[in-house]
């Protein structure tokens, strides 16, 4: 008996400590949820503060215009801050509408723009021109969604106008913190623009550009002599270069040309900018990319086969040692069939994860809608096809495409659609622009799949500006910083060029990490002596 009560007080000592044991295993991991839960009101309390410690004028928003202008023919492009539709505060004054090309009396072609003026007196020296990409994308998209002054949220929570958000609220980070911003749907053919395309390539897009200018300016006439610094996305990789060069060996122009900003640029071939650098990337993101050994030898056969695998190591040093060979095409300039890499690995991701974003990588399920409809699809409405905010604006009565169905460019043999001729500008008129400007700078984004960061340092590095190929010492990791954030990419300068890579950035780098790139459009205005903060 004194045996079994013995056994007995120690199995319920036993359940005893089980039940110790369960009920501390529960408060240890309640405490690691709630210690998590903290950390992230801690973190929406950042971001709040991040929002709300932007720039602003002082006294806060502008109660009027900095600027006035005298012409009577700009009172037709003024538009009412206070009626714009579904934008439920007083964005402030500012002026758009079409413009023409030239002065020919029988002028049909036209640019949309829409000018904002700097909300800071201080800045009004200065005028930034924003262009999208595509070809034929037009540049409301990032007015609205990117640098503009309608854009982002206030705060973690707060809906704005971008994807998945329900309504526009004032940006923190807007461009026109910094300057006068000047947004035009460029070439003829995007967006609102009218009238048919004429162009063959980037050389008489400039022109056409410089013709708008002057025809703006001639309205605008109290902008002539200002600073004017030429920004945009994509393949304005090739635009901005190619208009920079029009207007530096074409002078003539009542502004004064200082520098450009190019994010996530189009400057080389498709090769050098996708299929060389698609394997490392997605090998590098493998959690994205989370593919099955069988398709990852087919990926590493083609890459060992058409020159990829080594292609970095081998060629892309500080300095390079000579021009930078097009591996896998034949002596074209074109990638042989049997060695793409990019598309797919694309598609066989887009089989993985039904909503990825080629934009940005790290995008998964749900899909979030986009106001403008691209490159998002499941919208309610696409604000600029509302006619009330077509009346707002001055905009004409059509259907409005954030990026065109039809081609900018025409063939110039036959007279019908045709493709950009243009030599890509790394390899034509950037190292002349570089030379003439005070500053030019390169961003991007570290997420962006459809045009790849390495694929850019490879078109830097087999570039020849100021005297000298591509950069002589490399680019250090972890040299880019954000004020209280910390280390946010990388970035290197020589001879008058700046690169830098953001972190957590896709595309569209105004959009997807604002703050980063208000550094950045900051540095090369010369408000700040360096991109980082």
């Amino acid at each position: 008996m004194r045996l079994l009560l013995s056994a007995l007080a120690t199995t319920l000592a036993c359940f005893h400590l089980a039940d110790a044991a369960v009920n501390a295993g529960a408060a240890d991991a309640m405490d690691g949820m709630q210690n998590a839960l903290d950390i992230q009101r801690e973190q929406m309390t950042r971001m709040s503060n991040l929002m709300s410690s932007a720039k602003s004028p002082p006294g806060g928003p502008a109660k009027g215009s900095t600027i006035t202008f005298k012409n009577p023919a700009a009172k037709k492009f003024e538009v009412d801050g206070t009626k714009i539709p579904l934008v439920n505060f007083d964005a402030g004054p500012s002026w758009s509408g079409l413009m023409p090309i030239s002065g020919a009396k029988n002028e049909t072609r036209k640019l949309f723009f829409w000018f904002w003026p700097a909300n800071n007196p201080a800045d009004t020296k200065d005028l930034i021109f924003w262009t999208n990409g595509g070809p034929g994308c037009s540049s409301l998209e990032g007015f609205l969604q990117e640098n503009g002054p309608i854009c982002k949220p206030i705060h973690f929570y707060n809906p704005a106008w971008s994807w998945g958000q329900a309504a526009p609220t004032p940006n923190p980070f807007s461009w026109t913190n910094l300057s006068h911003v000047l947004w035009v749907e460029q070439p003829v053919g995007t967006g609102f623009s009218q009238g048919n395309a004429t162009i063959s390539n980037d050389d008489e897009l400039a022109a056409q550009l410089m013709g708008f200018l002057e025809q703006f300016l001639d309205v605008f006439s109290e902008l002539k002599g200002n600073n004017l610094w030429l920004t945009g996305e994509s393949y304005a990789g090739f635009y901005v270069p190619y208009i920079a060069n029009w207007i530096y060996e074409h002078p003539g122009l009542d502004l004064n040309l200082k520098g450009i900003w190019i994010a996530d640029p189009s400057l080389s071939y498709g090769l050098v900018q996708q299929e060389i650098p698609a394997l490392r990337f997605a090998q590098a993101n493998k959690n994205l990319f989370p593919f099955n050994s069988s398709f990852w030898a087919q990926l590493q056969q083609i890459s060992d086969e058409c020159g990829y695998t080594d292609y970095l190591d081998k060629f892309v040093t500080y300095p390079p040692a000579g021009q930078l060979p097009l591996v896998a095409t034949n002596g074209t300039f074109t990638v042989t069939p049997n060695c793409r890499m990019h598309s797919p690995i694309q598609r066989a991701i887009g089989l993985l994860n039904p909503v990825f974003d080629v934009y940005r990588v790290s995008d998964t399920f749900p899909n979030l809608w986009s106001v403008l409809g691209f490159p998002r699809a499941t919208q309610e409405f696409i604000y600029f096809n509302r006619t009330d905010v077509q009346d707002a604006i001055h905009a004409p009565h059509i259907e409005w495409q954030s990026c065109t169905d039809n081609t900018v460019y025409i063939n110039p043999l036959t007279g019908g659609p045709g493709r950009d001729t243009s030599i890509p500008s790394t390899l034509s008129v950037l190292p002349n622009v570089i030379d003439k400007s005070v500053r030019t700078v390169i961003v991007h984004g570290l997420a962006d799949f459809i045009l790849i960061a390495e694929g850019t340092r490879i078109a830097i590095q087999n570039m020849t500006w100021g005297g000298a190929q591509g950069f002589h010492t490399p680019i250090e990791n972890e040299t880019f910083t954000v004020k209280n954030m910390g280390v946010y990419g990388n970035m290197h300068t020589e001879r008058k060029l700046t690169y830098v890579e953001f972190f957590f950035s896709g595309h569209m780098t105004p959009q997807f990490v604002p703050w980063a790139a208000y550094n950045t459009i900051s540095y090369l205005l010369g408000r700040q002596p360096s991109p980082s903060t």
